[in-house]
């Protein structure tokens, strides 16, 4: 759906009224296009003493082939930089300012006490004027649960309201991330780099990803189609999040099967054959489902990706709902994926180094009004993914969840006006979130070069106060 207030804001009359009444500017996003670079424009460099993924980043950075700059409180980065045949240099004079950059990366991995903070506050002090519209921060620090003491614990803990603060204070479509990053797991830092730097990451900001040892290494990726030649199925793949979901995993190489009931076999078909996927009518709530799933995994030789997209919503308060709306919501929504996976998984449907991606809701960790029964299902998501994360890494098998706040949707369409714009604007980023950086998120985490990410739950909600 078009945001009318998004370009009236944006236009030279209309920026000008918005500014005398103090209305919301938001600024258009920036989107990925195939074949661009991951980053335009320069990427400053930070750290704390002792930082511990420097050599990782210069490996991602080189790789990226990407420009950086060193903050005068990281002078090691040059010579790092430079023996790997980087060109880099210094970000700043004395006391002054450096250029403009798109992203800041700061590495606070040496921090083991509070007291050593200063670090954190002279960098941002420094740069946070620095960063160009729609630019990028990253921090990286480690687990607070892995340190070896409880004062480092805190003060890597403390980085999560760090990062938080940041992504409301610097405005400007500016994303801030936190990536804490396991002992031993640095290796595995690129791909989550180049999500959270590009385009791609467009609606996600002021998120927690936990990057761990993966159970097997990972394989080589064409980064321009990281996902060629995998097999993947959607489910709810006739319309919305569900269709822009199989566009971009089909962008990106894989081969894809489309999922939905057989009600929207149309919708279904039409989408299948623009993408050059299969198409599969199937009601996944029913009890043969997971069973016919099997059996069409198998027939394709194993699945590598299994996205949990399908979803429906009954809402009334709990008081007014009926029994079967209840029961409908939580089997479609929650159930059905349990018993889906275990039987994926114990047939040995999915491949070696297999994912599972779900779809849960921001209702699933604020609730809403009106949506127990949706509310509980998301939610039960999230349990689902942090409970099975350790059980299925036994068997090389990743699972994450994203949660979708405002997207612009048919769905979020025929809500009331003064609700629709609410949602669309309390965020840090004012505007509502579009299908595909919900599926550029899926695909993150798709990634044959994921398999350090587990048990994470992303929200793709630009910074909602909705459950902040």
């Amino acid at each position: 759906m078009n945001d009318s207030y998004l370009g009236f804001a944006n236009s030279t009359l209309g920026s000008r009224i918005a500014s005398m009444l103090g209305l919301p500017q938001p600024l258009p996003l920036e989107r990925y296009k195939p074949g661009q670079p991951v980053i335009k424009g320069g990427v400053l460099i930070g750290g704390s003493a002792n930082p511990q993924v420097l050599n990782a980043l210069v490996a991602a950075f080189k790789s990226m082939d990407a420009h950086t700059v060193a903050h005068k409180g990281l002078p090691q980065w040059m010579g790092l930089a430079n023996e790997a045949g980087m060109m880099t240099g210094r970000w700043g004079i004395a006391d002054q300012a450096g250029e403009k950059v798109k992203a800041l990366v700061f590495d606070a991995t040496g921090l083991t006490d509070s007291s050593q903070s200063d670090a954190i506050y002279n960098f941002f002090h420094d740069a946070a004027r620095s960063v160009l519209p729609c630019g990028r921060v990253v921090v990286l620090g480690r687990p607070p649960e892995a340190c070896a003491t409880p004062r480092q614990a805190t003060i890597q803990r403390a980085l999560e309201g760090l990062t938080r603060s940041l992504a409301k204070e610097l405005k400007r479509a500016i994303t801030v991330q936190l990536v804490y990053v396991a002992e031993g797991a640095e290796d595995q830092l690129e791909n989550t780099l180049r999500f959270l730097l590009s385009p791609r990451s467009a609606y996600v900001s002021a998120q927690v990803v936990r990057l761990g040892l993966p159970s097997a290494a990972n394989p080589t990726v064409d980064w321009i189609q990281p996902l060629a030649g995998k097999k993947i199925l959607v489910t709810g793949a006739s319309r919305g999040i569900g269709e822009s979901i199989a566009e971009v995993i089909a962008r990106d190489g894989a081969q894809v099967i489309c999922l939905d009931v057989p009600q929207a076999r149309e919708g279904l078909d039409a989408v299948a054959k623009r993408l050059g996927a299969k198409a599969l009518a199937l009601d996944i709530g029913s009890a043969e489902a997971p069973q016919a799933l099997v059996d069409a995994a198998l027939a394709d030789g194993g699945w590598d990706v299994v996205v949990h997209n399908a979803g429906i919503t009954r809402d009334k308060t709990i008081a007014n709902m009926k029994d079967h709306l209840w029961q409908a919501v939580v089997n479609v929504n929650l159930s059905t994926q349990e018993r889906i996976n275990d039987a994926l998984v114990g047939a040995g449907a999915l491949k070696a180094g297999a994912r599972i991606v779900c779809v849960s809701s921001i209702s699933g960790i604020a609730g809403n009004l009106g949506q127990t029964n949706y509310a509980l299902s998301k939610a039960g998501v999230i349990g689902m993914v942090q409970s099975m994360a350790p059980v299925l890494a036994e068997k090389g098998i990743t699972i994450n969840a994203v949660a979708p706040g405002f997207i612009e949707t048919q769905m979020t369409a025929a809500v009331p006006f003064a609700i629709r714009e609410a949602g669309r604007r309390m965020n840090s980023m004012g505007q509502g979130g579009q299908p595909v950086d919900v599926a550029e998120a899926i695909a993150w985490f798709a990634s044959p070069a994921s398999g350090g990410l587990t048990g994470n739950v992303v929200r793709v909600c630009g910074q909602s106060l909705i459950g902040a």
